[in-house]
């Protein structure tokens, strides 16, 4: 990516932590330029948080020159795992704006810089022409569960096997066409920290996913829109806003997306906001799906929607009334035994 400067190449936590300072223009906390582990500082102060997702969310971010964007990049060509988890954790503004921003063709080529050294990542993690699989019993084989319509005339049948994700090939260069399928591939990689990423890191990418499928879930029946109070400039603003945010959503973004969703949702979190905003993210994926059509993501999307519905309902606690009772019962069937013994 260019840059009007050529910094040099980040060796450490604590001189990532340094460089983001003059990235930033102001000081950073000094808990954080002081602590002995500065990449989990990093991936845990909301304060610096809020300071490099408001940058990528700012207008005129994402170019050729972002000094923000040659960070990231930097931080995580850097090859510290710890650091690499600190670039992660801006996942979902990274992918999110420029998603949203990539449909107006605007030039993005430091977000496009980041996001294929992400995906060369995820690619060199997995190996080449590898695609991510999971094997699935056969129906056609007898279990403990149930018996096989027709038994196996000779050997068992064998696995069938599912491809969650695609091989990931070589890709230097960002293209409409492979747009999805890079994005997609880094949000893999997302997931795969998923449990060790901050609170605020996920309610950012259920806010994003909201954005994608277009803002629409049980809680407002219908697409946003403005409201009636407001003046037609204001509406006609909220309506373009809307329009802009809004971004295609093929099965390979799809999939990773709601996994996160799912993640976020029925994972282990103590978070009602959390939970409350996966929900609302599941239902717009619903609507999604259903507006499009796709086989697969509509019933991945109900299962979503309907799990966490059960997730909702209080499960009952356990009755030991009588137990007293029954106890007192076994003890003297078996003082009644042991004596007919003797």
């Amino acid at each position: 990516m260019t840059s009007d400067t050529s910094p040099q190449p980040i060796q450490s936590a604590k001189a990532a932590v340094e460089s983001l300072t003059v990235v930033l223009g102001a000081a950073l906390p000094d808990t954080l330029a002081s602590a002995d582990d500065p990449a989990n500082a990093l991936l845990h102060d909301a304060g610096v948080a809020r300071a490099v997702v408001g940058r990528l969310r700012g207008e005129g971010s994402g170019v050729g020159n972002d000094g923000l964007c040659r960070w990231l990049y930097d931080a995580f060509q850097s090859n510290l795992p710890e650091l690499q988890l600190a670039v992660l954790r801006f996942v979902p503004a990274l992918a999110g704006v420029y998603m949203s921003r990539a449909v107006s063709r605007k030039p993005l080529a430091g977000f496009e810089a980041v996001l294929l050294a992400l995906y060369a990542h995820a690619a060199a993690q997995r190996g080449s022409g590898e695609a991510e699989t999971v094997s699935l019993p056969n129906l056609a084989n007898p279990s403990v569960y149930h018996d096989a319509k027709v038994p196996p005339k000779t050997k068992a049948a064998e696995f069938d096997v599912a491809v969650l994700s695609p091989a990931l090939e070589p890709h230097g260069t960002m293209r409409a066409t492979r747009r999805a399928r890079i994005v997609g591939a880094v949000l893999e990689l997302y997931h795969g920290k998923l449990a060790l990423m901050p609170l605020t890191s996920k309610m950012e990418f259920c806010e994003f996913c909201v954005a994608w499928a277009g803002n629409r879930s049980k809680l407002d029946d219908k697409p946003r829109v403005a409201a009636a109070s407001e003046p037609d400039g204001a509406a006609a603003a909220a309506a373009s806003e809307e329009k802009l945010r809004r971004v295609p959503l093929p099965w390979e973004l799809f999939q990773p997306a709601l996994r996160i969703v799912a993640h976020c949702l029925l994972g282990p979190t103590n978070s009602d906001e959390l939970k409350t905003q996966a929900t609302r993210a599941a239902e717009c994926l619903y609507w999604r799906a259903a507006e499009t059509m796709d086989a697969r993501a509509l019933l991945a999307a109900r299962s979503l929607v309907r799990l966490s519905q059960m997730t909702e309902e209080p499960i009952p606690e356990p009755s030991f009334s009588g137990v007293e009772t029954n106890m007192a019962e076994l003890e003297a069937m078996r003082a009644n035994i042991l004596s007919t013994k003797n």
